[in-house]
C-alpha cells in the first residue's frame, strides 16, 4: 500500500513538474509597411514543428509554448519571415519581402 501511495504521488508531482514548464504565449503582428494587422500568419515555435498557431483578422495569436523552447518564427507569405523570444504580449512587425531590392 505504502509503495502504491509512493508512485501515485511520484506521477502526480511528475505531471505538475510538466505542466508548469509550458509557457502560455500571446501578442499581435503587424505589418512594417503600414502598421495594419497581419490577419493569417503563421506563428511556429521553434525547434516543434507541430506546434503553431495561425494569426485571427486582428492579427492576434495565442499559443502555448513547450518547456525548453525559447522563439517562435512568424511567416506569411510575401513578407520575410521573423524569428522572436517567446514572451508574453509579444507585437512583432515582418517586412514585406522585395526580392528586386536585394
Amino acid at each position: 500500500m505504502k509503495k502504491r501511495l509512493t508512485m501515485i504521488l511520484a506521477s502526480l508531482l511528475f505531471v505538475v513538474t510538466g505542466a508548469f514548464a509550458q509557457m502560455q504565449v500571446s501578442g499581435t503582428v503587424i505589418s512594417q509597411d503600414d502598421n495594419q494587422p497581419v490577419a493569417g500568419a503563421t506563428v511556429q515555435v521553434v525547434g516543434a514543428p507541430n506546434v503553431g498557431t495561425v494569426t485571427d483578422l486582428n492579427g492576434k495569436f495565442s499559443l502555448t509554448v513547450p518547456a525548453g523552447r525559447k522563439n517562435l518564427r512568424i511567416s506569411y507569405v510575401g513578407m520575410e519571415p521573423i524569428e522572436v523570444s517567446a514572451r508574453s504580449n509579444i507585437f512583432c512587425s515582418p517586412a514585406i519581402s522585395r526580392p528586386w531590392m536585394r
